[in-house]
């Protein structure tokens, strides 16, 4: 990390600690070593001592509005349980990410990754408070991600226009397929270097590495790029992801 980040993690920690949390990590790329400040998101998970209230909820939420001038503010997000509800995978939970407050799991993934590689921030550590992901969870989970979330979306082609679809959608392909292939999970830096084995078309995977590791950001090969791309990624993941479906069937 750098100090950006190390200044407002400080911030954040300082200004929960006013609710007593048993516990703060991270997880994703903040603990898995592909964070790249100013591009990364900065993935937290915060296990509070006493139940939601609606004070604990306006604390929290006063606590992220003290945040907001902050440069990297609007990466931190931040997903809030308590020892009484961290157990089920399916249960939603609060959470701030993308400027507000509501409510998601803790999914399968997550909870993994917090096992395998999760940093301690403070306190306790991932396994004494969350139980252990079985493989078959994480399987079903990832598998029906593809099939019930990302493969309808391929067929909305406008979304496919921002480069924030094309992104994700490859990579979260090519980490799925190394859950189920090798039984892992794997960054996002890995994914990418996965996906020309994977059959991607070349272009697109050329240009993520250059959008997401490039500084020099390197003009689009084409005018029409955006367009091409889109169609490109389309085509190879709507009959990636049905094989993967049917393979794990």
């Amino acid at each position: 990390m750098t100090r950006r980040t190390d200044a407002l993690l400080d911030r954040f920690l300082a200004g929960l600690a006013a609710l007593d949390p048993t516990a703060v990590w991270a997880h994703g790329s903040l603990a898995g070593g592909d964070y790249q400040e100013g591009r990364s998101d900065l993935d937290l998970v915060a296990v509070l001592a006493g139940p939601v209230t609606p004070r604990v909820v306006w604390a929290l939420a006063r606590l992220h509005a003290r945040l907001r001038g902050e440069p990297l503010a609007p990466l931190l997000h931040c997903t809030y349980l308590t020892p009484g509800t961290a157990a089920g995978p399916e249960r939603r939970h609060l959470t701030w990410a993308h400027g507000e407050l509501f409510r998601r799991p803790v999914t399968p993934v997550t909870r993994r990754e917090l096992h395998d590689f999760g940093r301690v921030l403070r306190g306790r550590a991932p396994r004494a408070v969350l139980p252990p992901v079985p493989d078959r969870e994480l399987d079903d989970f990832v598998v029906r991600d593809q099939r019930e979330f990302w493969r309808p979306h391929v067929d909305r082609a406008a979304l496919w226009r921002q480069a924030v679809w094309v992104d994700l959608g490859l990579l979260t392909f090519a980490r799925a397929t190394a859950v189920l292939r090798d039984g892992r999970l794997i960054s996002k830096r890995e994914a990418l270097d996965l996906l020309p084995g994977l059959g991607a078309p070349a272009e697109v995977v050329e240009d993520i590495a250059r959008r997401r590791y490039d500084d020099r950001r390197a003009a689009p090969p084409e005018a029409d790029w955006t367009e091409r791309r889109a169609g490109l990624t389309r085509a190879y993941l709507a009959p990636a992801i049905d094989a993967l479906v049917t393979a794990y069937r």
